[in-house]
């Protein structure tokens, strides 16, 4: 079987190509193995075939890296429109750093008049490969695409509804374009051999077979791009493509080189959990001998299926496609070996996920069910992260946007029983003084028995931003004996969990200067209670201030949009850093700016927007630096609020 994924931006048509393609000889078997991966299974010229349909929008680029991790070929799918090159843009990066061959299929052609030309080269402005046009559009008097000229064999071919073109000759009208085009064509593929070359030096014309051969290859070993064109709701255009498919895809020979894994068995493709069900993983197996109650990844297999849910012939045939039931210990995104499994390369993983939500259980008592759910679908979704709230405790979701949140918790309540809320990430401040105080406390405690008694003399001061805490002494004379001053270090660093503001304290110094003690009654729990209490204390005199954490971003932005985000980045209080043309993806900038962390969710929704969808952004904590006026008294407000 061979393997192959269609990725493109939404409303490209990907689902009507790939069902198009399946019914060439007959009825394929599909199924929608989760709400981001849709299988197809068919036959064409007595192969067998199977296509990936990858749910379009950024959102869903990690589960295309995984699907390509596994196929043979790409298919970009886009629409005939040049200005919506940039929407194909994150698939065209992602499918070149995936390193496999792909086919542009420029769809809908029935419905525009745009030239290819035009289109094609708005691509090019994406790619690092070269896009060589492979058809040239024969058009009606209205400019409608009624055919298409293949530039390598040239014969023409007049779309026929419902029925297979029919090869005419070559319209007079534009021999000189099919000319021209194939010159190009051949002058790219000339880089590729030098016998072509030669012959084009020589104005000879080369023989098409050899053209063919040189193609392939070149296609191969994904040093160009082909583009070909139809429409695949009309059926027009799709028997050419499938042919390029047949002749140009590398063999599954070629994955585990391609990936930097040797002699993988087999790679998960996806993965689900279904009510009544479990979990079940989609793999395509490389190599031989897996079967059910086989080792792989470490683990016996268990039951394995088609993708229709019948019994699979074992042991899987290599490049066969099986679903995995109860097979606990396999992860999607992972190569497997009979012993162990090997995570993907990082590009399979899709884009970073930088929209993180607190999720909250409807049910105090599902909070352990949560976690757990959370756990797995984090295994199965490239997209999602999970992490703890350091606060409060609560689990912390990192997902692709707010349409992947309604996902996440539709899945949670529908295959898990779990219903939950969402709220936003709170405690990101922090709060610290500006001058120092020094106190004086005593702690003692009388009840009957052994009693509590310490003493304790301490400076509290300041220190430069990002110094975090400091801790010493200048005890003289024993006044507080040395094996209890751990303690009083250990009370003060309890303090800075929460200043008199509400939020964690840093940046400030203690220093223990004198104390006294009481032979009976003090302990390390004493002094570390009164050196607790004694920063807060002098804490509370200092008068704290709030800080708010600045976040350093680097967003992967195309080009054209580059210009919007200065202004973007200056209503959001943050300063511009610099910007540069990325450099691996051509027609990508990366755009270095500070802004504050409560503004990385606004920098999410307007970046979304001025962008359509196409940047994204990664971000890591730079520095904390003091917030004035109406913001601070605003943020104090607020967290009084949340404390009371």
């Amino acid at each position: 079987m061979r393997c192959f994924t269609i990725l493109g931006p939404s409303q490209s048509g990907k689902s009507t190509l790939l069902k198009a393609l399946g019914e060439l000889e007959g009825r394929p078997v599909t199924a929608a193995f989760t709400d981001a991966l849709t299988v197809s299974q068919f036959s064409y010229l007595g192969e067998s075939w199977a296509g990936f349909d990858i749910a379009g929008g950024p959102d869903f680029l990690g589960h295309a890296g995984e699907a390509l991790a596994a196929s043979d070929a790409a298919i970009l799918c886009v629409p005939p429109d040049p200005e919506a090159a940039v929407l194909a843009a994150p698939h065209l990066r992602l499918v070149e750093q995936s390193d496999v061959p792909c086919f542009v299929f420029i769809n809908k052609m029935d419905q525009d008049e745009a030239r290819i030309r035009d289109i094609v080269g708005a691509l090019q402005a994406y790619a690092n490969h070269h896009i060589v046009l492979r058809q040239v559009p024969m058009r009606d008097a209205e400019g409608h695409v009624v055919g298409s000229v293949d530039l390598v064999s040239e014969r023409a071919f007049q779309y026929r509804e419902g029925q297979p073109s029919k090869l005419i000759e070559i319209p007079s009208d534009i021999q000189d374009r099919e000319q021209e085009a194939r010159a190009e064509l051949l002058e790219h593929l000339a880089d590729f051999d030098d016998s072509l070359m030669e012959q084009l030096i020589d104005d000879r014309e080369p023989a098409s077979g050899e053209v063919y051969t040189i193609l392939a290859e070149a296609h191969r070993d994904s040093a160009i791009i082909a583009a070909y064109l139809g429409a695949a709701s009309h059926g027009n255009g799709l028997t050419r493509l499938m042919k390029a498919l047949r002749h140009e895809a590398p063999g599954r020979e070629t994955i585990g080189l391609r990936l930097g894994i040797e002699a993988p068995l087999a790679v998960g493709v996806a993965s689900d959990t279904r009510k009544h069900v479990g979990k079940s993983i989609l793999i395509r197996a490389l190599g031989s001998s897996i079967r059910h109650g086989e080792p792989l990844a470490g683990g016996s297999i268990g039951n394995l299926t088609g993708i229709d849910g019948k019994p699979v012939a074992e042991p899987l045939d290599p490049g066969t496609l099986a679903v995995a039931v109860k097979s606990d210990h396999l992860d999607p995104g992972m190569a497997y070996t009979a012993e162990g499994s090997q995570p993907l390369p990082r590009w399979t993983r899709g884009r970073p996920p930088t929209y993180p939500r607190l999720l909250l259980p409807a049910n105090e008592r599902d909070d352990a069910r949560l976690s757990a759910a959370l756990g797995r679908m984090a295994a199965a979704d490239p997209g999602m992260e999970t992490t703890q709230d350091g606060e409060t405790g609560h689990a912390v979701v990192h997902l692709q946007g707010p349409i992947h949140l309604r996902r996440v918790l539709a899945k949670l309540a529908e295959d898990f029983g779990i219903e939950a809320a969402e709220q936003p990430v709170s405690g990101i401040y922090r709060e610290t003084i500006t001058r120092p105080i020094e106190t004086h406390y005593r702690h003692r405690k009388q009840s009957g028995g052994a009693g509590q008694f310490a003493d304790v003399v301490l400076t509290v001061r300041p220190q430069g931003r990002g110094a975090g805490f400091a801790f010493d002494e200048t005890i003289k004379g024993g006044t507080v004996p040395r094996n209890y001053i751990p303690a009083v270090e250990a009370g003060a660093r309890e303090a800075m969990e929460r200043g008199p503001l509400g939020f964690p304290v840093v940046d400030v110094a203690v220093t223990l200067l004198d104390g006294k003690t009481h032979a009976v009654d003090s302990s390390d729990h004493a002094f570390r209670t009164a050196a607790k209490a004694g920063v807060r204390e002098a804490l509370e005199q200092a008068g704290s201030v709030v800080l708010q954490p600045i976040e350093r971003v680097e967003i992967h932005v195309p080009t054209i949009h580059s210009g919007s985000l200065v202004a973007l980045i200056s209503s959001l209080k943050g300063q511009v850093l610099g910007f540069e043309a990325h450099r691996r993806a051509r027609g990508w900038d990366v755009f270095q700016a500070l802004i504050p962390a409560a503004a990385k969710e606004e920098l999410f929704q307007a970046l979304g927007g001025l962008s359509h969808g196409t940047a994204w952004f990664e971000s890591h904590f730079d520095h904390y630096e003091e917030l004035h006026g109406k913001d601070a008294d605003r943020i104090r407000e607020a967290r009084a609020a949340e404390l009371a």
